[in-house]
């Protein structure tokens, strides 16, 4: 029996890797993981990327200790979000394979997830572990996973695996979610995390912002930071809250930016963005986080 999974992506409020404290918020742009048993013992990973698998037969082999069971399993995963773009795309992939894999085996042995530690948080701990293993995040990512796998958005302390807040966000369906992204991707863990490290202060105070409330001040103070550590143009934040944005920053380590706006002025943002070389994709807010999807 195969189950499908799809998984959301993430935007950044405040990127965690400056002080362990972080936010995100789910979009919808997805990964999707369909997981097969199959009578082999091989793990058999593809892809519709031309990417690396490594990190998919990781999630996969940690399930299955987990299960203490020995199966072969064939994962298969498509995407409209774009890889190494800071938009998340590692974080909803564990999250994806995690719970399709760990889906199959309930189906197939009836043993209870939540039993063995995989509810809900065992889920997202095991696919930040994942991550890490795969050396795909720095932090773990424990903000965007757990945005990409509940929905919405959290607050995070990433040392602790301790989420602060969530909510629903933005569920008005006047506010829309604007993404410039430029011609060239951009790894997370080749970014300078000396030069990160050095941001604390300041970034400290952005987080402040998002407990108190004011998530689009955050997000664009927080942009702002690390585009100078980055070496990002911040102009392109910039032309963004001049075309009427309320929040405009850069998305993880980047290279994609994020703004957000409304039906009034979305046009705008993206006509201040034609002028750089890239794609722009407009998106919503997910609320709804990873979810297996019955056919």
């Amino acid at each position: 029996m195969k189950v499908k999974v799809r998984s959301p992506g993430s935007a950044t409020v405040i990127n965690a890797i400056s002080t362990g404290c972080g936010s995100a918020f789910g979009i919808q742009l997805y990964v999707t993981a369909e997981a097969e048993l199959t009578s082999s013992s091989k793990i058999d990973c593809k892809t519709d990327e031309n990417v690396d698998t490594a990190l998919m037969e990781i999630c996969v082999k940690n399930v299955l200790e987990k299960f203490h069971i020995e199966s072969g399993v064939k994962v298969r995963t498509e995407s409209n979000l774009p890889i190494a773009s800071g938009l998340s795309s590692s974080s909803a992939t564990s999250n994806a394979i995690v719970l399709a894999t760990t889906q199959a085996l309930n189906d197939a042995y009836e043993i209870n997830p939540i039993d063995i530690g995989l509810d809900e948080m065992g889920i997202v701990n095991l696919a930040v572990d994942s991550s890490l293993q795969a050396g795909v995040t720095i932090t773990g990512a424990f903000d965007d996973a757990s945005a990409s796998y509940l929905g919405g958005l959290t607050i995070t302390n990433n040392l602790e695996r301790k989420i602060i807040r969530r909510e629903k966000w933005n569920e008005d369906d006047r506010h829309n979610i604007l993404i410039y992204m430029p011609d060239k991707k951009s790894l997370t863990m080749d970014a300078d995390v000396a030069r990160m490290k050095l941001l604390a202060p300041w970034v400290k105070l952005a987080f402040k912002e998002v407990l108190k409330g004011n998530v689009h001040h955050a997000l664009t103070l927080n942009g702002f930071l690390y585009c100078s550590a980055l070496h990002f143009n911040p102009d392109i934040a910039l032309d963004a809250l001049e075309a009427g944005a309320v929040a405009a920053g850069l998305s993880g380590t980047g290279p994609s930016f994020v703004a957000i706006g409304d039906n009034n002025n979305s046009h705008l943002i993206v006509d201040a963005w034609k002028s750089y070389p890239g794609k722009i994709i407009s998106t919503k807010v997910d609320n709804l986080g990873t979810r297996v999807i019955i056919e």
